[in-house]
């Protein structure tokens, strides 16, 4: 296996695993933004402290603050749609990995998730993985989901005759931070007044150190780390034992359930059971702050067709070679883009068109109608802007072909940065533009990096000097790397798949 599930890592593993850069940010940051030093200053200087009698001001001082994680905004359809990402204070992140891996709680939240799975008809198949090749671990997790998911769902119509898709509505934004404490200690534990006094419960400590960093909101958990992506599993693996458990007892036992993250795909040989089932999962899902997206629950007695959805079907009958035109390519690819909006599918056919792009370059080639293909990635990249980073790799060759670039940049920066809450957008054209920056503004805070140590986090809380000229001091902007990174930007450097 190329993989391993987390759930299999020894504690000392799976800390490890947590403190690595790829897992404390999993937003898709260029290369010269790293964190791996600052998460190792911060572990080193940790070991053996407790975060709030050792490091806080005060045991409030903390939840009362704003500002404690850094949030990042992705707009999500180039209008008024956008994802708060997060990028959770590194010692809160730190502190919080320690508690986890602890080895009697990392051995009892092995135990949970054994507890969640024993009923085989409801498969959760998101656990994150830790890569044991050369790919990275999120390339890993891309390939789970296709062999488990995808591979899964079409085996299993030859046992069942209908599938139901659905998903959780905003799911991160919506937890209830309390069910994270039922989940890990058992929801009788820790409603009872003696579990809701005792602050050294595992469940206590992941739902207070979630809130302090949120300003004591108890509604949503951080998106933006493979650290918030394992607690969402431990409240969604908590929702399917309870769905289980009532199945059984409701007699329901023709289906299969497969579940990635937040998205279900229930099996059924009866649509009235499926109906049944959502039914059910919904009602499970009120208490702990959730419910499904109406808009995205279909059912199918087509399951190969549900299950391998139309938009993936549709880049497959895009052609991916030197038999149409580049501008043809690229149009084909904007006008799946809108029909279907899918950011994975629409992301695998703009890395071949880039790959492309980057042949024809290294041959010398020529190509034809550049500011027509740049027009058409900058729009592309503007009502996707999931897929910002390989439009800018495709735009980058694109100027660097142009006699002058200038007039053209600035077209495209102009329109990128319309777009509202656009700070992920403006990372990449940093980056995009980094040859001509002194011509270009930029609001979003992570780009002033470049110039200052500007710190990212409301420290304010924290009384230890030492750690606080660790938080403050530790570079994650890293200028030689972005100093010594071509003008333009190659594949390598937005293909998760390139090693």
């Amino acid at each position: 296996m190329n993989r391993k599930i987390i759930l299999e890592l020894g504690a000392v593993e799976a800390r490890q695993f947590f403190l690595k850069h790829e897992s404390y940010c999993n937003i898709d940051l260029p290369r010269y933004f790293s964190f791996s030093k600052l998460l190792k200053r911060v572990s080193d200087r940790y070991q053996g402290k407790k975060l709030l009698s050792d490091f806080s001001k005060s045991r409030n001082a903390i939840g009362v603050l704003g500002g404690v994680n850094y949030l990042l905004y992705a707009n999500k359809d180039g209008k008024l749609s956008w994802r708060p990402l997060q990028i959770i204070n590194p010692l809160v992140y730190v502190a919080l990995v320690h508690e986890i891996t602890e080895e009697q709680n990392w051995g009892k939240l092995q135990a949970r998730f054994k507890k969640f799975s024993r009923n085989e008809k409801i498969k959760c198949l998101s656990i994150p993985v830790q890569s044991e090749n050369k790919q990275s671990d999120k390339a890993q997790q891309i390939s789970n989901w296709w062999e488990q998911v995808e591979q899964q769902s079409i085996l299993l119509s030859l046992e069942y005759n209908c599938v139901f898709d659905t998903d959780v509505a905003d799911c991160y934004g919506s937890i209830y931070t309390h069910s994270i404490a039922w989940a890990v200690e058992g929801k009788k534990v820790a409603k009872s007044s003696e579990g809701k006094k005792n602050k050294k419960l595992l469940g206590n400590i992941i739902d207070a150190s979630i809130q302090d960093a949120q300003y004591k909101q108890t509604n949503g958990i951080p998106q933006g780390s493979v650290l918030m992506d394992f607690v969402a599993e431990i409240v969604l693996g908590y929702v399917d034992r309870i769905l289980g458990v009532i199945l059984k007892r409701e007699k329901i036992i023709d289906y299969k359930i497969l579940r990635y993250r937040d998205d279900y795909r229930v099996f059924v040989n009866n649509s009235s059971e499926g109906e049944r089932i959502l039914k059910l999962l919904s009602e499970i899902m009120m208490p702990f702050g959730l419910k499904l997206n109406a808009s995205k629950t279909r059912g199918s007695q087509d399951i190969i067709g549900q299950s391998i959805k139309k938009d993936k079907l549709a880049w497959l009958a895009i052609p991916q070679n030197n038999r149409i035109s580049l501008q043809k390519q690229l149009l084909l690819i904007r006008q799946h883009g809108i029909n279907y909006a899918n950011s994975g599918s629409l992301n695998v056919a703009l890395n071949k068109f880039d790959k492309r792009i980057e042949r024809i370059r290294e041959r010398k080639g020529k190509i034809r109608n550049i500011e027509q293909l740049i027009s058409i990635a900058t729009d592309i990249a503007y009502n996707n802007p999931k897929v910002i980073p390989v439009c800018c790799a495709i735009i980058s060759k694109l100027l660097s072909e142009l006699d002058s670039s200038k007039d053209m940049s600035l077209l495209v920066y102009k329109k990128l940065s319309r777009m509202p809450n656009s700070g992920f957008a403006q990372i990449w054209l940093q980056r995009m533009l980094k040859n001509d920056l002194e011509r270009f503004r930029f609001s979003e805070k992570m780009c002033e990096l470049r110039a200052s140590q500007a710190g990212l986090w409301n420290c304010n809380w924290v009384k230890h000097e030492g750690m606080l000229n660790i938080l403050e001091s530790t570079p994650i902007f890293l200028q030689d790397e972005f100093d010594n990174l071509d003008n333009v930007i190659s594949n390598k450097e937005i293909d998760l798949f390139g090693y």
